[in-house]
């Protein structure tokens, strides 16, 4: 038994910092998504995506680390607000350098990169002086102050390839970072995190995520009124709302805040719903747009919702016993995944039938975690 579970902590709450430091995200998001607006012939390049899939992913397990850092040791002290706001001040050069022509600013990106992995591993270091007397949470606190300067390393070795052969391997240092996480979660399966604070983090870091989208959607409001436009802007609306509600339905109804958990399958799940929603947003925006190819953006659509509602559903793990997963209940999504993915591909012409169908998908699985909240 851990020193954790003898000695539970006291009630974590969110504080005005975290919100504060959440909020450079939500420009982050916006600016990386602008990536997938750059199209040649009416297609998102292959370059571009793994770009934008590449900085997603390194921004938001940043974003991860941070969070399990203080929701196991955060004090909201001084040092807290030192080492927060470094790292705010290094994520403005993350977001510059996030650009179509990324070669030019690849090495401010890196370095901030690097600098932001080093800043919360110190952090673990600095926090060992207050548990030498536990063997466990020391422990814990030496392999994630490991993981973290490890992936730093990697990042270093990623711009000394970039700057002696041209060839970026990002993908190299997330990998890592994500298997390494992983790991470290299963070995350390009984030292549970503060789960209601974590939850909760991670819930306002998707609300964060659905107010770009509705941000994303205000191009479906411009122009003259018109029957069409009228049309387009209530069922983009309708998405995004339906979205919501899914995933608040889920966090409020569902969802057993008083788990006993070490978090990090909860914390790996929501990396991958967030990077759905980016795709959504991304999505909603080639919609209505004739220039982009129709089966692409049909494929990315149809994609990016599946996406979001397997990882969304797989947060059923976390969920109260009446709520749990049952066979018959997964079922009934697959098929209706699939009928979606049919209709979507068979009316991807028909832009006004398409967005009808997403609405109806999307209300359909709502209805469904609704009746299960309830139960």
């Amino acid at each position: 038994m851990t020193e954790r579970i003898k000695h539970p902590p006291a009630e974590k709450k969110v504080e005005y910092l975290e919100l504060i430091y959440d909020l450079i995200f939500v420009y982050i998001i916006g600016r990386n998504n602008a990536l997938l607006h750059h199209t040649e012939n009416g297609r998102i390049t292959a370059g571009l995506f793994l770009a934008y899939f590449v900085c997603t992913l390194a921004v938001i397990q940043i974003w991860n680390f941070s969070t399990f850092y203080i929701n196991l040791y955060g004090r909201n002290g001084v040092r807290d607000h030192i080492f927060l706001f470094l790292n705010m001040y290094l994520l403005y050069y993350i977001a510059d350098g996030i650009s179509v022509g990324w070669e030019t600013t690849f090495f401010r990106f890196n370095i901030a990169w690097m600098l932001i992995l080093v800043n919360i591993g110190v952090q673990h270091i600095i926090e060992l002086k207050n548990h030498r007397q536990e063997a466990v949470e020391s422990r814990q606190l030496r392999r994630k102050a490991a993981i973290l300067l490890a992936e730093a390393a990697l990042v270093g070795v990623h711009m000394a390839v970039y700057r002696f052969t041209g060839v970026s391997i990002a993908y190299i240092p997330i990998l890592f970072g994500i298997g390494a996480t992983v790991l470290s979660g299963r070995l350390n399966a009984r030292n549970p995190v503060e789960f209601a604070h974590l939850s909760e983090r991670a819930m306002l870091y998707v609300v964060f995520t659905f107010g770009e989208m509705i941000i994303s959607i205000a191009t479906y409001f411009t122009g003259d009124m018109q029957l069409s436009g009228l049309y387009f802007s209530a069922m983009a609306f309708l998405i995004v709302v339906g979205l919501f509600l899914s995933y608040g339905t889920l966090y409020n109804k569902i969802i057993n805040r008083e788990a006993v958990t070490n978090g990090t399958g909860y914390m790996m799940i929501h990396v991958f719903l967030i990077f759905a929603l980016n795709n959504i947003s991304v999505s909603l925006e080639f919609m209505h747009d004739a220039a982009v190819d129709n089966l692409q953006k049909t494929i990315f659509l149809v994609g990016s919702f599946l996406l979001y509602f397997s990882f969304m559903f797989m947060t059923m793990k976390y969920a109260r016993k009446k709520c749990a997963l049952r066979k018959g209940f997964v079922t009934v999504l697959c098929a209706a995944g699939v009928c979606f993915a049919a209709l979507m591909l068979i009316f991807r012409r028909m832009m006004y039938v398409n967005i009808a169908i997403t609405v109806i998908f999307i209300y359909g699985i709502f209805l469904l975690i609704y009746r299960r909240g309830k139960e």
